[in-house]
């Protein structure tokens, strides 16, 4: 990828980051945010929401850094193995410990709170049905066999960058919690689809620009014979 194509990759994914994070903190802390409206404190109001912003700002990095990591990780995985095939059991394999680690151990849900155990069953729904539609259309238009490594991605990549907020275990956590999950995964359903298009656009301008490199070479060698 050129780096002009990088740099609007990633100003992309960080606005969509932003973006959601707004738009979800807003939905979810709607009491914390109504109390400076109805205040008439517009100014700790548009404090609050930019704030809400850049803790998207953040998510969309650490999600970039984790869709980078992957990359690595995905090539390293299919070396290791040899094949795609025994590489794409394996990470089945590890999607079904890390949904089975998220529900037993990592939500803690017990029958004494209904509304807390419905809120985590809806998150956990809510990922596994993103990373699935995000998968099929990966696997739409690009290829069959990427299927299994976009679920892949989807789950296990974003649970990883979910669990710090997972693990914390005082204060309004579930609120957090809730927030966090929505950019983690808009930016990675964004960078899983929008990444092949960027490397078309990358070959196409080194294709120019080497177009351009020997139209410029062959303009001076008929100017140095004349």
């Amino acid at each position: 990828m050129t780096i002009r194509n990088w740099v609007k990759f990633f100003f992309n994914a960080l606005v969509i980051g932003g973006f959601v994070t707004a738009v979800v903190g807003l939905i979810v802390r709607w009491e914390f945010f109504s109390q400076y409206l109805s205040s008439g404190e517009i100014g700790q109001f548009i404090g609050a929401l930019l704030w809400m912003i850049f803790l998207g700002f953040t998510m969309s990095v650490v999600a970039q850094m984790g869709f980078f990591a992957y990359l690595t990780v995905h090539q390293f995985g299919v070396n290791l193995f040899k094949t795609l095939t025994l590489w794409n059991w394996v990470q089945l394999l590890i999607i079904a410990v890390v949904l089975f680690d998220l529900i037993f151990f990592r939500f803690r849900l017990t029958s004494d709170d209904t509304g807390r155990t419905l809120l985590y069953l809806v998150l956990l729904g809510t990922l596994v049905g993103v990373s699935a539609v995000t998968a099929y259309f990966k696997a739409q238009w690009t290829k069959k066999h990427t299927l299994i490594s976009a679920l892949f991605f989807m789950i296990v990549i974003t649970t990883l960058e979910w669990l710090p907020a997972l693990m914390v275990r005082s204060g309004n956590i579930d609120s957090w919690v809730t927030i966090l999950l929505f950019p983690l995964l808009a930016v990675n359903a964004y960078q899983l689809l929008a990444l092949p298009k960027y490397n078309r656009q990358s070959d196409e301008d080194k294709k120019r620009l080497d177009e351009r490199r020997k139209n410029r070479k062959n303009t001076a060698k008929a100017s140095a014979k004349k």
